[in-house]
């Protein structure tokens, strides 16, 4: 997974994972972090596995590191930060080695992780929606009263 190593050391995906650091330091809600975008890596490989997609691991790692990177832009602008990764993530996919065609699928199922109607989606786009979603522990999670996610999207039990 070399290509995942580079957009781990890239410096504009660093500067981008900064910024929402320093935009979510006060944030009592679940954070846009590493350990949410490994958490949604992990699943979305298991989910690959246990619904034989055989998508290529390199795209499932590189669509969840990048998915959340433009929620920065989003707590700035309002704009959704779906579609601010979706045009973010090709410069740094292409500084790491990925083709235009695979840089094209991964931005597109950026773009989509928050689109319902593609929750069951047999691709990319869908399994990143599953996962993304899968992440969240809001059975354990101290906010979870406070949390605004409607009650039907919490996790309220372990799924997979």
């Amino acid at each position: 997974m070399k290509r995942i190593d580079k957009i781990l050391k890239n410096k504009k995906y660093r500067e981008h994972i900064e910024k929402i650091e320093m935009a979510e330091v006060h944030r009592d809600f679940c954070r846009h972090n590493m350990g949410h975008f490994l958490d949604v890596a992990r699943i979305a490989m298991i989910l690959n596995l246990q619904e034989d997609f055989g998508l290529p691991g390199e795209w499932i790692y590189a669509a969840a590191l990048l998915h959340d990177i433009g929620r920065w832009v989003q707590y700035e602008t309002g704009e959704d930060h779906a579609k601010v990764s979706e045009k973010l993530a090709p410069e740094i996919l292409t500084e790491c080695d990925f083709t235009e065609e695979e840089s094209r699928s991964i931005a597109k199922a950026i773009g989509n992780h928050r689109n319902r109607e593609i929750a069951g989606d047999k691709n990319l786009d869908g399994l990143l929606y599953r996962a993304d979603k899968l992440s969240r522990p809001c059975y354990a999670c101290k906010m979870e009263k406070a949390c605004d996610w409607k009650q039907d999207k919490k996790n309220l039990s372990l799924k997979i």
